[in-house]
């Protein structure tokens, strides 16, 4: 599977934003862009003038990278999205949300998105009971999202539940962190996405 495997802390410093990609490190001093805030490479630090054109391909990497997606699988979305009824730039940033590993992510079973993946890919959780490892599977309501059995009493699980505890999940899902698991109370609303992104922008960019 194809992946990206450079130092995630430049993509933050490319996009001028914090993607917070790598967990707890984001919020300590160690984080990449508190310490270093312009873009990386030898002419990170001088000024461009940004085209209308390059204001939204920004805003389309930004997005893509924050949910950890490939090109390919990021236009997919927005073709489906396109098909969907309603705000087209909305229905986008619906489906990312409900992508497996990020509701992993939401429920605080993971430091970061990419975490998840890799836990999913892993086969460390279940969905109704059944293992699901594939980090893209769209979630639905009423469904239950637990860690697999075998992963349960693992040190990597009892920290990460310990983490869990002091997070607050977004209001469309609920956590239990003594049993491990989540349930999907309703699917994500455009008010429940708390990504900086502008998704209007990256409509504008495939309108073309």
């Amino acid at each position: 599977m194809a992946r990206y495997r450079n130092a995630v802390c430049r993509l933050c410093r490319r996009e001028g934003a914090k993607l917070f990609l790598k967990g707890d490190r984001c919020y300590s001093d160690k984080c990449a862009f508190e310490r270093k805030q312009y873009g990386p490479g030898e002419h990170g630090q001088t000024r461009k003038k940004v085209s209308e054109y390059g204001v939204q391909l920004r805003e389309k990497q930004k997005a893509r990278r924050i949910y950890g997606v490939l090109e390919k699988q990021f236009k997919n979305y927005f073709e489906k999205a396109e098909k969907q009824k309603g705000v087209t730039g909305e229905n986008l940033l619906k489906l990312l949300e409900r992508r497996l590993d990020n509701v992993v992510y939401r429920l605080g079973f993971a430091s970061s998105r990419a975490e998840a993946r890799q836990l999913v890919s892993h086969g460390c959780f279940t969905v109704n009971g059944r293992k699901v490892n594939i980090p893209s599977y769209l979630v639905k309501k009423d469904e239950e999202i637990a860690v697999h059995e075998r992963c349960k009493n693992s040190p990597k699980f009892k920290e990460l539940m310990e983490a869990a505890a002091h997070k607050t999940p977004p209001s469309w899902l609920q956590v239990d962190v003594e049993e491990k698991r989540g349930r999907v109370l309703d699917l994500p609303s455009r008010e429940d996405i708390d990504v900086p992104v502008q998704e209007h922008l990256i409509v504008e960019l495939y309108s073309r």
